[in-house]
């Protein structure tokens, strides 16, 4: 494959594990802007991504006051 092909997929996935992260992050924790940064992060190791948004969408939500 095209480097620029590998790259172009690296950033859909990565832009993808940010929002996912971002919107679970409104209803199951307190800081949505961290939890949407921490899933960014985690997508340079794919693995470590998924298994970080399983994780937030297993989570009870967040007590709202």
């Amino acid at each position: 494959m095209p480097v620029a092909l590998l790259t172009l997929v690296f950033l859909v996935f990565a832009a993808s594990m940010a929002a996912i992260s971002y919107r679970l992050g409104r209803t199951k924790t307190e800081n949505a802007r961290l939890a949407g940064w921490i899933g960014f992060l985690l997508s340079f190791l794919p693995p470590l991504a998924l298994i970080y948004v399983i994780v937030l969408s297993l989570k009870d939500d967040a007590a709202t006051v």
